[in-house]
């Protein structure tokens, strides 16, 4: 296993749950879309596991979305800021 930096210098955050209730999956079903157990699902959703380059690709593929959208060194801000910013509106 190759060293990786985690923690506070390091993160990974990801939207796998709200994406996971977006589609109204459950772990279960998530868990069986990318062949992992439903633990795996639970841990990558609270940060505490970091998944592999191909698992990360796996959970991409069922979402339909790029790795950009799903993980990120930064914490994700509100769907609905992204989609919809605020200076936007106030140029409108």
């Amino acid at each position: 296993m190759s060293p990786v930096r985690r923690g506070a210098s390091l993160p990974i955050f990801n939207r796998i749950a709200v994406l996971r209730a977006e589609r109204k999956l459950s772990r279960a079903q998530l868990a069986e879309l990318i062949e992992v157990n439903p633990q795996t699902v639970g841990a990558l959703e609270r940060g505490d596991h970091y998944p592999s380059l191909d698992l990360a690709l796996r959970i991409c593929a069922v979402f339909e979305l790029p790795v950009e959208a799903v993980f990120s060194r930064t914490q994700f801000g509100p769907m609905s800021v992204e989609l919809y910013p605020i200076n936007s509106a106030k140029e409108g």
